[in-house]
C-alpha cells in the first residue's frame, strides 16, 4: 500500500466517513428511482464540492488544493466503494487537460469554477462504440467544431466539454450547436451522444497529440481507482455474506473450496491495489505515466471482471436480484471495463510503449 502523509489520510478518512453515513448504495438507488438524466445528486456533489474534493488536482491560486492525483484517488476509491454517482472523476480529469493545455486566460475562467463546483465538465472524446483515440473525425472550421461523440459519461450534468478533434482539443460549452442523445447503459449513470453541430469551440493552447493521451492516461488512472473501491466493496460484501450464510448446517465460510476462492480474490485485489497506487504516484511524480496508467487499468478490468463475477456466484441465486446490492457493482463494472481502453485495446497500447 502506499504510504500516505497526515493530510491524505485525513483526506482519506473523511471520504470514507461521509461516503458511509451520507452516500451508501441507499442513495444511489434513490437516484436510479428518480430517473434523472443526470442520474446524480446535485446536493451531495455540492457538499463534494464544498469539502474541497472537485478541486484536489487544481492549483491553490485556481482555488484548488493541488494535493496531487493520489489524493484524489482516495477520494474517488471511497466512492467507487458505495456507487456514489457523481461527475468528480470526469470533471478532475477535464480541469487537468485546462491545467496543462490550457492558455491563462482558459485557465483564469475554467479552474476556480471547477474546483467550486460551480460548473462540471467532462471528456467527449470517442465516436465509436470503442475507444480509440486514433479514430478521430470532429473538426473545426472558423471557430466552429463539428461531429459527434458516443457514449460521454456524464453528459447530462456536464456545463463544458473537452473535446478531441482531429487537430487537438477544444472547449465546448453546452448550449448553441450542442445537442445529446441519451444513452441507457446497464449502469444506470448518464451516458449520451452529443452532437456538435457548428458549435463555438475554444482550442486549448497546448491542445495536440500529447495532451490528449496524457488526458486520456489520467482517465483511465482514476478510474481504475474507482473500480478498486468496487472490487474492494465487492470483497468484503462477499467475505461477510459467506461468513453469516449457512448451509447444510454450516457457515458457507467453513467449506475448504470457498476459502480457497475468497483467498484467490484477495491476493488478486492486492496486486490491483498496487497497481492502482503506482499509476496514480506515477502521476504526481511525472514519470513512467503511460506505461503505468496501462498497466493500473488494464489491471482493474481483469480484476473487477473477476470480482464482480465470483460475488454474484457466491451470493448464489439472490445474487442475480436487485434486492442484493452486489448486481449494481456487477453492472457497473461492466461499464467501467470498456472505458477508456478495454483489456485488448490496453494489451495492445502497452506493447506499443514496449516498441513491439
Amino acid at each position: 500500500m502506499a504510504i500516505l502523509n497526515e493530510e491524505q489520510e485525513m483526506l482519506r478518512d473523511m471520504a470514507r466517513e461521509w461516503t458511509t453515513n451520507e452516500s451508501p448504495v441507499t442513495e444511489f438507488r434513490k437516484v436510479r428511482s428518480r430517473g434523472e438524466p443526470e442520474a446524480f445528486s446535485r446536493d451531495a456533489y455540492a457538499t463534494m464540492a464544498e469539502m474541497g474534493w472537485a478541486g484536489v488536482v487544481i492549483p491553490e491560486d485556481q482555488g484548488g488544493s493541488d494535493f496531487g492525483y493520489l489524493s484524489a484517488g482516495l477520494v474517488v476509491e471511497e466512492l467507487g466503494k458505495t456507487l456514489t454517482a457523481s461527475p468528480m472523476v470526469m470533471n478532475t480529469v477535464a480541469a487537468s487537460a485546462i491545467m496543462f493545455g490550457g492558455s491563462d486566460e482558459q485557465k483564469a475562467r475554467w479552474l476556480p469554477q471547477l474546483a467550486s463546483g460551480e460548473a462540471i465538465a467532462t471528456l467527449a472524446i470517442d465516436e465509436g462504440a470503442n475507444h480509440n483515440p486514433a479514430r478521430i473525425e470532429a473538426s473545426v472550421s472558423g471557430g466552429k467544431l463539428t461531429g459527434t461523440k458516443a457514449f460521454v459519461p456524464e453528459a447530462h450534468g456536464a456545463n463544458l466539454f473537452v473535446v478531441a478533434a482531429k487537430d487537438g482539443l477544444y472547449l465546448v460549452e453546452k448550449g448553441d450547436g450542442v445537442s445529446l442523445t441519451t444513452r441507457k447503459l446497464t449502469d444506470q449513470r448518464s451516458h449520451a451522444d452529443v452532437t456538435f453541430d457548428g458549435a463555438p469551440a475554444d482550442r486549448l493552447a497546448n491542445g495536440g497529440d500529447s495532451l490528449l493521451n496524457d488526458v486520456l492516461d489520467r482517465a483511465r488512472i482514476l478510474t481504475a481507482a474507482e473500480m478498486l473501491g468496487m472490487a474492494q466493496a465487492v470483497f468484503d460484501t462477499t467475505l461477510g455474506y459467506l461468513k453469516q450464510r449457512v448451509q447444510f448446517n454450516q457457515v458457507l465460510a467453513s467449506f475448504q473450496a470457498l476459502q480457497h476462492r475468497m483467498a484467490n480474490l484477495f491476493a488478486d485485489l492486492a496486486q490491483m491495489r498496487s497497481a492502482v497506487e503506482a499509476g496514480l504516484q506515477a502521476v504526481d511524480s511525472g514519470f513512467g505515466i503511460a506505461r503505468a496508467a496501462t498497466i493500473a487499468k488494464a489491471e482493474a478490468n481483469r480484476v473487477l471482471h473477476i470480482m464482480s463475477n465470483e460475488g454474484i456466484q457466491l451470493h448464489g441465486g439472490i445474487g442475480m436480484t436487485d434486492e442484493y446490492d452486489i448486481g449494481l457493482y456487477f453492472k457497473r463494472a461492466r461499464v467501467l471495463e470498456n472505458a477508456f481502453g478495454s483489456s485488448g485495446y490496453l494489451e495492445d497500447r502497452f506493447a506499443t510503449l514496449g516498441g513491439y
